[in-house]
C-alpha cells in the first residue's frame, strides 16, 4: 500500500461515485429522484462535518452498521450472526430501546455520519427502530432484511420515508436461496420485488457470495432478473468462514479477483444498478475500513465493535457516547497499529487476525 494513501478522499470519491451512480439507476423515478438529490445536499453537508473533524484531528467513518435485534426467524446455512452468537433464538435481554437508537441515530447525524445500516438478526422486528430511523432524513438507511416479514405497513412507511432502502437477502435463483435460506423464501421476496416496483419503490438486493453460487449470482441472466423486477443495488457479501467446516465455503484469491472483474465490468456495461462489494480488495484501497477508519458496528445491545464479523468491544453506547465510542481503545489500538493495513490472505483481515484482536483485549469478548 502506498504511504501516500489518502483514506479520507478514498472514502469521499467512493461516496460521491456511490450518490451519482444511484441518481443514474433512479433518473426514471421522479420521486426518488427528488429524494436522492436532496439527500446528495445532505451528504455534502455531512462531508463537509467530517473535513472540520479531520482538520480538528479526529476521522468521523461515513458509514455506521447497526445490530438493531439479536432475534431471527431464519436458521440459515453457515450464518455468521448465529456462530458468534450474536442472533440467539432465545428472548431478547438488555437490547436497546428504540428511544436508545433514536440518540445514536441523531449523534450520528451531527457527526456527519451519513449512511447507516440497520441489520441484526432479522431488523424488520423492531418495526418500532425503523420508523425512528424515518424520521433522520439526513441520513440513508440501507435495511438488510430477509424479506419475510415485509407487509402493507412497511410499503407505506418505505413510501413516506423514502430515506428507509430495504436490502433484501437473496443468494442467486430459486433452488440455491431456498437451499440456504428455507423453502418458500424465494417466492416470498420476488413477490416483495413486485409490489416494491409496483408502488414505486427504490431497494435492493444482498448476496452473499461463497464458492456455490459465485457464477451464478454474478451472471447476466442473474442479474437482468433482479433489474427488471425493479432492483436498483446489489451488495455483494463474501462469504466470511465462521467455523473450520464453512472454510471451503469462503471465495479464493482466484475467485475475488474473478468478482472484482465482474463488478468492473457490471458498473460499465449495466449503469442501471449499483454494485457494491464487501469487504472487496482490502490490499488495493488502503486496507481493512473497520474499527472507525470507514465505519463500525454496534451490536444488538449498544457494544460497540470493529465489525461485525468481529464481535469484539470494550465501550458500550448506552453509557456513553457515538463520540467516545469511536475513541475506545480497542479502535485506538486497531487504527494506530498495523494490522488493518497489513497483508494477509485477502477477504476479511479482522476475521483471520483474530486472535491479535483478542489479544487487545486481554482475550476476553
Amino acid at each position: 500500500m502506498s504511504e501516500n494513501f489518502d483514506l479520507q478522499a478514498y472514502l469521499s470519491d467512493g461516496i460521491e461515485n456511490f450518490m451519482r451512480d444511484v441518481l443514474k439507476a433512479t433518473v426514471k423515478n421522479p420521486k426518488e429522484s427528488a429524494f436522492m438529490l436532496k439527500f446528495a445536499l445532505a451528504t455534502s453537508v455531512a462531508s463537509q462535518k467530517r473535513k472540520a473533524a479531520e482538520e480538528a484531528g479526529e476521522h468521523v467513518p461515513s458509514f455506521l452498521i447497526a445490530s438493531i435485534t439479536s432475534s431471527c426467524n431464519l436458521h440459515c446455512a453457515g450464518c455468521y450472526s448465529r456462530s458468534n452468537h450474536a442472533t440467539t433464538d432465545s428472548a431478547p435481554v438488555k437490547q436497546l430501546t428504540s428511544e436508545e437508537w433514536l440518540r445514536i441515530f441523531s449523534e450520528a447525524d451531527d457527526l456527519g455520519i451519513s449512511f447507516i445500516l440497520l441489520a441484526g438478526g432479522e431488523p424488520m422486528l423492531r418495526r418500532d427502530i425503523i420508523e425512528a430511523a424515518g424520521k433522520r432524513q439526513n441520513i440513508l438507511f440501507p435495511i438488510f432484511t430477509n424479506g419475510v416479514f415485509m407487509d402493507e405497513r412497511y410499503f407505506d412507511l418505505f413510501d413516506r420515508c423514502r430515506n428507509l432502502i430495504p436490502i433484501m437477502s437473496i443468494e442467486g435463483e430459486r433452488e440455491t436461496t431456498d437451499q440456504r435460506r428455507g423453502k418458500g423464501i424465494y417466492h416470498r421476496l420476488i413477490r416483495n420485488m413486485e409490489t416494491l416496483k409496483a408502488r414505486g419503490l427504490i431497494f435492493g438486493a444482498s448476496v452473499t457470495v461463497t464458492t456455490q453460487n459465485i457464477r451464478e449470482v454474478t451472471s447476466d441472466a442473474f442479474l437482468g432478473s433482479l433489474s427488471e423486477r425493479g432492483c436498483k443495488a446489489v451488495i455483494f457479501v463474501e462469504y466470511v468462514p465462521v467455523t473450520d467446516e464453512s472454510q471451503e465455503l469462503a471465495p479464493s484469491d482466484e475467485e475475488r479477483e474473478y468478482l472484482a472483474s465482474e463488478l468492473k465490468r457490471l458498473r460499465e456495461e449495466h449503469p442501471e444498478m449499483v454494485y457494491v462489494s464487501f469487504p472487496g480488495d482490502e490490499k488495493s484501497s488502503g486496507g481493512c475500513v473497520a474499527a472507525g477508519r470507514g465505519f463500525f458496528h454496534i451490536n444488538s445491545h449498544g457494544g460497540a465493535e470493529p465489525c461485525p464479523f468481529s464481535p469484539y468491544s470494550d465501550i458500550n453506547v448506552r453509557d456513553s457516547s457515538l463520540r467516545e465510542a469511536l475513541h475506545s481503545p480497542l479502535f485506538t489500538a486497531l487504527r494506530d497499529g498495523e494490522v488493518l493495513v497489513e497483508d494477509h490472505k485477502g477477504g476479511c483481515v479482522l476475521f483471520e487476525k483474530r486472535e491479535l484482536v483478542e489479544s487487545l483485549l486481554g482475550g476476553e469478548k
